[in-house]
């Protein structure tokens, strides 16, 4: 998966002739599972038709403030759109338009976005040789990226014009490539592993029963896609859930019983520089399991359980540069259990979560959450979504680590 899977790309089109380039630029971010808008220049419009990059976008392209031609007069709000994206690109950029953004120039709704942006700008230039060598282009590239604009610089090749040199537009591949190494680059866990625990595990009782639990990982799945999105390498030990992941970042070790995610954990902690056990791990199993299906009668059935091994505290116990992260999900004296949780495992920090907290807990979309470092300082967040609890986890941890 690509860094840019999930990201919304406004995807600024001007007057170049490179302009017929960008309907594979759209098709390669559509690929990549990105979600593209598009702004033309009015005069963009000679060179490629709306309805191509509306159909291979799957949104309405923009062009101008207002629909002419809807009798409601729509006003395509500029403001909006810059605020909606992750990312803006501005391919081809003309020496036209890029001067009128150096300058502040605001004579069409693409020049109202751009100056509007909160997110990321990269820009592909697309000229003839002389135009971009001419001193005031060199001069304008330089105060646009003294801005804070992302140049991605023109290669050499045949121009329109017939004469061959630099100025052509890099090629869509390029430029997409271009965009996920710089925003690889600059996210806070480049480099960093990460060992996260998901949903439950299942203790076998003979080869038909178990016991287990109603976690359904998503929490742990969530926790790790952001840590992915943040650039991290993941190592993500999963009991037995429905929950799916697609991530190049993310490695999916499945496991069942509590043994196995004990053996999975110690194989690649010493690796690790985060780790994060959200798993809902049994605390106990049968101390001897049936080789055949036991068979149902009219007397009681008496299991003798025996205590599993206590992941979170035997890492706890070896940790060196590790950060390490536990949950505790508790019904009653919920701070003093998870602190007394915290000290007695070695934790660097403990997520805490409580059954009394109507949408926290088991098999829901939504959290709530305190977190406590090992100085016992606690943050406590509102009810979210399990997608955002786990930016806020993160939030905390790369606070803690940098």
């Amino acid at each position: 998966m690509s860094v840019l899977s999930g990201k919304k790309v406004l995807l600024g089109i001007t007057a170049g002739i490179a302009a017929y380039k960008t309907a594979s630029l759209v098709r390669l971010l559509i690929k990549l599972d990105a979600e593209v808008k598009v702004i033309m220049t009015p005069a963009s419009k000679d060179f490629i038709t709306p309805l191509t990059l509306s159909t291979l976008s799957k949104n309405p392209v923009y062009s101008t403030f207002y629909d002419k031609e809807n009798d409601n007069e729509l006003w395509n709000n500029h403001v909006e759109l810059a605020l909606w994206a992750d990312v803006i690109l501005i391919a081809p950029a003309t020496a036209n338009t890029l001067s009128k953004m150096a300058n502040g120039v605001c004579d069409n709704l693409l020049l109202a976005a751009y100056l509007s942006a909160k997110s990321p700008v990269y820009f592909a230039p697309a000229m003839d040789l002389d135009m971009y060598k001419h001193p005031s282009t060199k001069t304008t590239l330089k105060v646009l990226q003294g801005f804070g604009n992302i140049l991605i610089p023109a290669t050499s090749g045949e121009l329109a014009s017939g004469l061959i040199g630099e100025g052509r537009m890099a090629e869509p591949q390029d430029i997409v490539a271009f965009i996920e190494k710089d925003i690889l680059s600059k996210l806070p866990l480049r480099g960093k592993k990460v060992l996260i625990t998901a949903g439950p595990t299942y203790e076998a009782i003979d080869p038909v029963r178990f016991i287990g639990n109603h976690s359904s990982g998503k929490m742990g799945f969530e926790l790790a896609k952001t840590a992915a999105n943040l650039g991290a390498e993941v190592f993500l030990i999963t009991g037995p859930t429905y929950q799916k992941i697609n991530h190049s970042f993310v490695r999916r070790i499945n496991v069942t019983s509590a043994e196995e995610m004990y053996q999975a954990c110690h194989k690649y902690f010493n690796t690790i520089d985060i780790a994060i056990l959200s798993a809902a791990v049994a605390d106990y199993k049968p101390k001897k399991v049936a080789l055949n299906k036991i068979k149902k009668n009219d007397a009681s059935l008496q299991i003798e359980l025996t205590p599993t091994k206590d992941i979170l505290a035997s890492l706890g116990k070896i940790k060196k540069k590790q950060f390490l992260v536990g949950f505790a999900l508790e019904t009653d004296n919920e701070i003093t259990n998870a602190e007394v949780k915290l000290q007695r495992k070695n934790l660097d920090a403990i997520v805490l979560n409580s059954l009394q907290d109507k949408g926290a807990g088991f098999a829901t979309d939504t959290n709530k959450i305190t977190i406590i470092d090992k100085y016992l300082s606690k943050k406590s967040f509102d009810l979210k979504s399990k997608k955002a609890v786990s930016k806020d986890i993160f939030n905390e941890i790369i606070a803690k680590i940098s």
